[in-house]
């Protein structure tokens, strides 16, 4: 070897560990950093007139498990979609409250049957009649609060899907950007490392919403399509398109053209089903509780405001109605029709008649709700019979229960009962996919930097640096030798 190949060699390899040394120090300062893939230089022989001339640096690699990440990413969206799902059915079940709780529907259902037998043992008192006629005002003002807020869970979830969507869009176009950038780098020679992690990362926030599959193309180009089939991204970047509303009312749904549903380029998509294709992320999470979770919670209210209906409202039950008058509970102060149950908990009101807020009287309660004047004091007839009607069972007129015969107090402790399973059934599947999610992460992590081999690294390295500069030591001695001859 000629003196100048010892020092082209011995440059090269200065420059080499020089560049290795700046990745093991990006290396340890990533470490922690979210979405940072550990980077390694690709080294390799540099011929030259078929001789060796020391090292050349190839470029510098990200060592990622894709195949893991893939994985990582489809258990994120899935905890996404669960904690969602969750999340609200903890709200509803606050919202129905628990049966300890003072202001639950249970609750004041008891209040109501404590409080007709009370008046019935005590006819005469107006005090009674009166703590009876609020019990059942309470009763129904309760179903309309929480008719309201399940609208209004409804309505802020309409609201967050337009921000996830408008979220999903920034996204798309946001990797549709450094796809262009990253091959217009990669084409200049350029290392694109920085660029790959941030295009990974903002890869992550989309899976968070919908499940994505990432798949490579050519210059370090990707495609994204969900695990469903739909093309997010493939040379140009898709379009959601979604319209949030400012009032969710009951009688409000997709099928009606109430509520906006998701168009993928201007094409309608399902969004629930084994046909949709954003199932599984965040995304499907919130129309899942804007479309159904709630839809459902709000039936199961509007077939208990049926029930108080149908039970006071009896023919017979107070022979001072004509037939189609309305009971002791309306529909806003009206007789109820069956074809509009859809909301019926939010229209739910205590008949003007018998309530003193509206300007009636509560000894109708006593006497009958088509009483004109007051009649005998002592007669609990009526308020015996309105008592035996809460307690009866009975078969229910609504479809959002099972026909088997149920009371009143029966009724709404298998409803309570049915949320809080609910409940506990989500909170189950969200630990499940949360800790899936957290065992993936964490072997991903796992697999990212160590600083301990990195430094392990830096000390060969070290070495490597020495050596090389130890040999151009040696040529600068012997040139100096032979310049001295």
């Amino acid at each position: 070897m000629s003196v100048t190949s010892a020092l082209s060699s011995a440059l090269t390899g200065l420059t080499a560990t020089s560049r290795q040394a700046e990745i093991v120090s990006s290396n340890v300062a990533n470490a922690s950093t979210p979405g940072y893939a550990r980077r390694s230089v690709s080294l390799s022989a540099h011929v030259l007139g078929g001789s060796g001339q020391g090292v050349m640096v190839g470029g510098v690699q990200r060592q990622i498990d894709q195949y893991l990440i893939n994985d990582r990413r489809g258990a994120q969206a899935a905890a996404g979609d669960r904690n969602v799902r969750a999340d609200f059915m903890k709200r509803l079940e606050t919202i129905f409250g628990r049966p300890e709780d003072q202001a639950s529907l249970s609750a004041r259902v008891a209040a109501l049957d404590n409080t007709l037998l009370d008046a019935a043992s005590r006819p005469e008192s107006e005090a009674r009649l009166t703590t009876a006629v609020d019990a059942a005002r309470l009763l129904a003002t309760s179903l309309n609060r929480a008719s309201d807020a399940v609208q209004e869970e409804r309505g802020r979830t309409d609201q967050k899907i337009g921000k996830a969507v408008a979220d999903l869009n920034g996204a798309l176009q946001q990797v549709n950007d450094l796809n262009a950038t990253i091959r217009s780098f990669s084409g200049a020679g350029q290392d694109v490392s920085a660029l790959l992690d941030q295009r990974q990362q903002i890869v992550d926030r989309i899976s968070h919403l919908v499940p994505v599959r990432e798949v490579a193309r050519d210059h370090n180009q990707i495609a994204l399509m969900t695990t469903g089939g739909a093309v997010l991204l493939d040379g140009k970047a898709a379009v959601f398109d979604f319209a949030a509303v400012n009032t969710v009312v009951p009688e409000m749904t997709q099928a009606s053209g109430g509520l906006s549903g998701l168009t993928l380029n201007g094409r309608p998509m399902p969004t629930a089903g084994e046909t949709s294709f954003i199932l599984g992320g965040e995304l499907a999470g919130l129309f899942a509780v804007r479309d159904e979770l709630a839809v459902t919670g709000q039936a199961k209210l509007d077939a208990m405001a049926r029930d108080l209906v149908d039970r006071f409202g009896e023919a017979g039950l107070d022979p001072t109605l004509a037939l189609g008058d309305p009971g002791l509970f309306t529909d806003a102060g009206g007789a109820f029709l069956p074809a509009d149950e859809i909301g019926l908990s939010s229209r739910l009101s205590l008949n003007a008649a018998v309530d003193p807020w509206q300007g009636g009287a509560a000894y109708r309660l006593r006497d009958g709700l088509g009483a004109t004047t007051p009649g005998p004091t002592g007669n609990a007839a009526l308020l015996v019979t309105l008592s035996d009607a809460l307690t009866t069972a009975r078969p229910l007129s609504s479809a959002s229960f099972s026909a088997a015969n149920r009371s009143l107090p029966g009724l709404t402790a298998d409803l309570l009962s049915s949320i809080s399973t609910d409940r506990l059934n989500a909170d189950v599947e969200d630990a499940f996919t949360a800790a899936r999610f957290a065992t993936l992460d964490e072997m991903e992590k796992a697999g990212g930097v160590d600083t301990d081999q990195e430094l392990q690294a830096l000390l060969v390295i070290e070495k490597n640096y020495a050596a090389n500069a130890k040999v151009m030591q040696t040529v600068d001695d012997m040139l100096s030798t032979l310049l001295g001859l």
